[in-house]
């Protein structure tokens, strides 16, 4: 009699033997068809997203804000969930294959070529014409003024990310949830005391030097995603698939809710409930929820407010919910239905490339568009754009060129 699938609350409980049954079970070159077309999705949305930002025709939700939720700010905390899912895959094979020392020794290698790469790509802030400017800043004054913004970057994000979670990466689900929860709140408690001001007003990117700590958040959901799929790695009735499917997008809803929910903390905050007294706001609905994602806000923003600059943990909250729902859609898609589209497995199978190969070319092509085109040029650039990045990763597909840490 076939046995029932678990629930992600219950595989808190599984052994860590289980899972790496599953993965020795697996042929070498086995992967996971919804993780790559996933992972080619994401990379395909960061094209565009990243290229269309700075014009004044597209659409404000396609575009990154610091005051709410837009559909540009649901790429990046993909990848993270990504990051997770394939960070607690291997690494549970490493152990199982390799040993401990071995198996973190190549994560935190792994980690130290990601910022060597992060380095290359994003570079530091700063530029002197003078050895005086130089010197007169001081060390610390040279830390500060070079590690401000630039650096903290998709890559960098990852890496930090991808340390401060591998203690625990290989750890029960309810550790891995309490290490989210720490490092959320230890977050918050920052902000409080002085890091949302030094970050928004600085200004930071993509949560700063700290915001690692929310990253944590989406990254940890790819791992419990993981595990939900994990009995799945070897063949087993599509039955199974739509019961892990059924419960990634139930607890994706409570995620996507929990973040609205902590959005909805700028309410109560001393600032807003001044507004209120000022402005006469009505007690009752409309003094407790803000607006969802995807619209902006009509309150002064705070810590709470969803922003990606910020790091808040309303925002990656929501953003892990969404993430999840959006791999559970394509797990029903692809491990259901079979779905396969070709540029998705070309490039989500070869996405760190696609990250360097769209940074030098979008510095190519996007200075050739004005701020002000019409959408048609846009458009045109953009299709341009997509298209040289596609056919570049696309031939080191063929070649079976791979870049990996």
């Amino acid at each position: 009699m076939e046995q029932p699938l678990p629930s992600l609350s219950a595989l808190a409980e599984a052994p860590a033997a289980r899972v790496k049954t599953a993965i020795a079970d697996r042929t070498g070159s086995a992967r996971l068809v919804s993780l790559d077309q996933f992972r080619g999705y994401t990379v395909l949305g960061m094209f565009f997203v990243n290229f269309v930002g700075g014009f004044a025709v597209i659409q404000d939700v396609f575009k990154h804000h610091v005051t709410y939720f837009s559909y540009a700010d649901s790429i990046m905390p993909q990848f993270f969930f990504a990051v997770g899912f394939a960070y607690r895959l291997t690494l549970l094979r490493r152990l199982e294959t390799v040993g401990a020392r071995a198996a973190y020794g190549h994560a935190v290698r792994r980690n130290l070529g990601l910022l060597l790469v992060a380095f290359m790509i994003h570079h530091l802030d700063g530029r002197y014409e003078r050895w005086a400017d130089l010197r007169d800043l001081g060390f610390w004054g040279f830390m500060t003024t070079s590690f401000q913004r630039e650096f903290f970057q998709t890559l960098t994000h990852i890496a930090l990310a991808s340390f401060w979670i591998m203690p625990v990466v290989a750890a029960s689900a309810r550790i891995r949830i309490a290490f989210a929860c720490l490092s959320g709140g230890l977050f918050v408690v920052l902000s409080q005391l002085f890091y949302y001001d030094w970050v928004m007003h600085r200004p930071g990117i993509d949560g700063g030097p700290l915001g690692f700590l929310t990253w944590t958040i989406p990254m940890i959901v790819g791992t419990l995603a993981y595990d939900a799929v994990a009995p799945m790695l070897t063949p087993v009735p599509q039955r199974r698939w739509r019961i892990a499917i059924g419960r990634m997008l139930a607890w994706s809803a409570i995620l996507m809710l929990l973040g609205y929910g902590l959005a909805c903390l700028n309410r109560v905050t001393s600032p807003n409930a001044a507004l209120s007294a000022e402005t006469g706001t009505p007690a009752g609905m409309t003094s407790v929820f803000v607006e969802p994602p995807f619209v902006p806000p009509s309150l002064p923003v705070n810590l709470w407010t969803m922003s990606q600059r910020a790091g808040s943990i309303s925002s990656f909250t929501f953003g892990a919910g969404l993430s999840l729902a959006v791999f559970a859609l394509f797990a029903l898609a692809c491990e259901v239905g079979g779905l396969r589209l070709g540029i998705f497995t070309t490039l989500g199978s070869n996405a760190l490339a696609a990250y360097i190969i769209h940074e030098l070319l979008m510095h190519a092509i996007k200075p050739l568009t004005p701020h002000d085109s019409p959408m048609a040029y846009v458009l045109a650039a953009v299709a341009l754009f997509v298209a040289l990045c596609y056919l570049f990763i696309r031939h080191l597909e063929k070649h079976k060129l791979f870049l990996k840490l």
